[in-house]
């Protein structure tokens, strides 16, 4: 019980540790400084529009206590802009840094997520490969190589002829020689028949056609 009631007044003295919230990250941060850049643009944008109404004002004033006091106003906006201009650029530059730093962070990122998956990539080709035997694959094209040139001299026994009577290639030769003549003999009778076709018109007079000397420079038959 003193206990608790010790630690209750030292919390109450000092306070309690606040719990820790998540850590900030470059996204979060550019995005709020990006915030503030546009801030502090807009009210330089103000400071303009007030700076041309100073400056108008001065031009349709004279010299004097008057327009000296609107060109002090003028020259204390012009002091808050080229502050917040400088503020501007500060912010922008930091922003861009936090950017490429952001950029090269995701761009690790990547890269290691890519090298990851090529390590198991290769992990992968090289458990397959051991399941792969490259003497059984050479046996296997030999045993196919084999394989065809069996079915090949298989192919050409059957396809030879037995049973036929030994011959002499010259005996062959005369009679293929013979047999030659004879078809020709034969097949000559065809001319004989075509020497008995008529010669002459049909509807003609079969008259004898005047010799080229009985016709006369016309080609028409010469009076005698």
């Amino acid at each position: 019980m003193n206990d608790v009631l010790f630690i209750s007044e030292m919390n109450r003295l000092f306070g309690t540790a606040k719990a820790k919230g998540p850590a900030p990250n470059l996204t979060d941060s550019i995005a709020s400084l990006d915030g503030r850049g546009d801030s502090v643009e807009k009210k330089i944008q103000k400071l303009d529009v007030e700076l041309k109404r100073y400056s108008d004002q001065m031009k349709k004033m004279r010299d004097g206590p008057s327009k000296n006091m609107v060109k002090q106003k003028a020259l204390r906006v012009l002091k808050q802009k080229r502050a917040y201009e400088g503020q501007l650029e500060g912010i922008r530059n930091q922003s861009f840094n936090m950017e490429q730093t952001n950029y090269t962070t995701q761009m690790l990122k990547d890269t290691k997520v890519s090298v990851d998956a090529m390590s198991t990539g290769l992990k992968e080709m090289k458990r397959e490969y051991k399941k792969v035997n490259i003497d059984k694959i050479q046996d296997l094209q030999d045993d196919l190589q084999d394989m065809m040139e069996d079915a090949n001299e298989i192919q050409e026994i059957m396809g030879q002829q037995y049973g036929m009577p030994d011959m002499d290639d010259a005996d062959l030769e005369a009679e293929l020689d013979a047999l030659g003549d004879t078809m020709f003999d034969d097949d000559m009778s065809y001319l004989d028949e075509a020497s008995e076709v008529p010669t002459t018109i049909p509807g003609s007079s079969g008259q004898e056609e005047p010799a080229a000397s009985q016709l006369d420079e016309f080609g028409l038959p010469a009076l005698s």
